[in-house]
């Protein structure tokens, strides 16, 4: 008997702090990741993701999140980025952004030697319509290795999306 109320308190406990940090991610509208086989990025593949916008009338800001390991060789990092609308209308940007700093350490977040890097794509934004929309993510750089006569991106773990209410 003892074993089983030890065993619900754990559980109790668990769920509790599950909860906790579910909840107090209140701003969150779309987060998701995609995870890259053996931490490379072909260039030929895109990342994509699907989210529904249901309020057409609250600021919100959207994220590019990548996470890279020691292997990543570069200081910075060019991305091309695809979205279409549920009307069908697509906007296509090209960016770059710092990985490093002038001394060659990561500027992400992270302990461990792999960084989070959380890079604002667009910033106070209304989203016009309600609907699905698609986005598309392509790395861009130049001077990779090439497996098979394709480049390839090293050392980047997962690549996400993310799109949070601004207060």
């Amino acid at each position: 008997m003892a074993i089983v109320i030890k065993n619900s308190r754990r559980l109790i406990l668990v769920l509790g702090i599950v909860f906790a940090f579910v909840s107090c991610d209140s701003n969150r509208v779309f987060d998701e990741y995609r995870a890259l086989k053996k931490n490379s990025w072909s260039q030929a593949d895109s990342i994509g993701f699907k989210f529904q916008i249901n309020d057409t009338l609250s600021r919100k800001n959207i994220y590019i999140n990548i996470r890279n390991n020691k292997n990543y060789q570069f200081s910075n990092i060019y991305l091309i980025t695809h979205v279409v609308f549920p009307n069908g209308k697509k906007i296509v940007d090209t960016l770059q952004y710092e990985m490093t700093d002038k001394n060659g350490k990561f500027l992400g977040q992270g302990i461990s030697e792999i960084k989070h890097s959380k890079l604002l794509l667009k910033e106070n934004i209304i989203f016009p319509i309600s609907g699905q929309y698609s986005f598309s993510i392509w790395q861009a750089m130049r001077k990779n290795g090439e497996v098979n006569g394709v480049s390839q991106l090293q050392g980047i773990s997962d690549v996400g999306l993310r799109i949070e209410k601004v207060n």
